[in-house]
């Protein structure tokens, strides 16, 4: 019986995935995996026997990758699942940059219980004119799932849109429009855009690239969005380009204490994925992802271990997590030679420090060999 914890609310569109072989709840002691939204994980203690986590979503902020790591802990994140959600909020944001819906809204609030408040609207509405989005420039910075929706669909809206991405992948390439232009640096997107969008993970080269520098690159009354990520903008920079008249508004989906209520800024509660439709596409997704680990040893949409995902067609699978260092599979293979078991199939891949094999066998296999070799982080045998 697997053992399934659940660190925050997971929709039950995905928990009915579980069945027959999974205890699923709160509160569990030895847990095999764990579902989690936006619980941290950093001081929670990762007992001996637990064997993946699933993020029913993208950012993974929330969990110590390099402590899960180091014990053989198979982190999973579900890419692409809550796209359509942060698309249609990015879009809104697009609108709420140009044409002061907000600020027009709070407004007409102040008029309430005035008799005069239809004349005093059309007297006063010309204060909130903005720009319409149609034939503007619009640079999207990062091109996973998001990225490329937004890029789409601004297409769409009649945009002149440019995309930066050195590392976008090859699907994320052909489901991309020809239309979208390739800007080949970040500084294409700074010089060349009316409006930016941020669709980047966190990473070392990415944090802070909205700062003094490169704000200075940009157009006059540049808008920019933020639905990545908080640390991808200096806020005290930004809010240095609103107040200069530089930057004429910036959205955001991150409440940092620093930006709410100044002007120019409309900060959003973090809604980017909080659609029924979003829960459920994650759910279901972590949800599949952490079963295929536990009952075949398959690895799909991993952080922090390479994807492996093979149909099984033997009897017995030997799962190793290990260092990723020379020697590695000769020695798994001279311990089941030395043991006269025969493998069927051996498959393995690296992901920086650490390397996953799967060997299958039709013979009983024990772990305590695998164990006690030098370098081998986890061992499991699934029949």
């Amino acid at each position: 019986m697997n053992k399934i914890k659940l660190l925050n609310k997971i929709s039950p569109v995905g928990l009915d995935l579980f069945e027959g072989k999974y205890q699923v709840g709160e509160e569990m002691d030895e847990e095999d995996g764990i579902l989690v939204r936006s619980a941290s994980l950093h001081e929670y203690p990762l007992n001996p026997n637990l064997k993946a986590i699933a993020r029913a979503g993208a950012g993974v902020n929330n969990i110590p990758l390099d402590k899960c790591s180091e014990e053989g802990i198979v982190v999973f994140n579900t890419p692409g699942a809550n796209a359509n959600a942060v698309k249609e909020l990015v879009l809104c944001g697009l609108f709420l940059s140009s044409r002061k819906v907000v600020e027009g809204i709070d407004w007409v609030k102040s008029l309430k219980g005035n008799e005069d408040a239809a004349k005093l609207v059309e007297k006063g509405k010309s204060q909130f004119v903005g720009p319409e989005i149609e034939g503007k420039k619009l640079g999207v910075i990062g091109l996973g799932a998001i990225g490329v929706n937004v890029a789409n669909a601004a297409i769409k809206l009649g945009m002149e849109v440019y995309g930066y991405d050195p590392y976008i992948s090859v699907n994320a390439a052909w489901g991309m429009s020809k239309w979208v232009k390739n800007a080949r640096t970040m500084e294409t997107i700074f010089s060349e855009c009316d409006y930016i969008t941020l669709h980047a993970p966190s990473t070392k080269e990415t944090k802070g690239i909205i700062n003094a520098e490169n704000i200075a690159l940009m157009k006059d009354g540049v808008r920019i969005l933020n639905f990545a990520r908080a640390d991808l903008v200096n806020s005290q920079d930004v809010l240095k380009g609103v107040q200069d008249g530089k930057i004429a508004k910036y959205i955001t989906d991150f409440a940092t204490p620093d930006i709410i209520d100044q002007d120019n800024v409309i900060v959003i509660p973090h809604l980017g994925a909080s659609t029924p439709e979003s829960e459920d596409n994650c759910a279901r997704m972590a949800v599949k992802e952490i079963k295929d680990y536990l009952e075949s040893g398959n690895i799909v949409n991993s952080v922090n271990f390479p994807t492996i995902n093979e149909p099984r067609t033997t009897k017995y699978r030997i799962c190793l997590i290990h260092k990723n260092v020379p020697n590695m599979l000769a020695q798994f293979a001279t311990l089941l030679a030395n043991q006269e078991i025969n493998i069927e199939n051996m498959v393995n891949k690296a992901k920086g420090d650490y390397a996953y094999t799967i060997i299958e066998t039709n013979d009983v296999v024990g772990i305590d060999d695998f164990n006690a070799l030098e370098n081998v982080v986890k061992v499991r045998v699934i029949d």
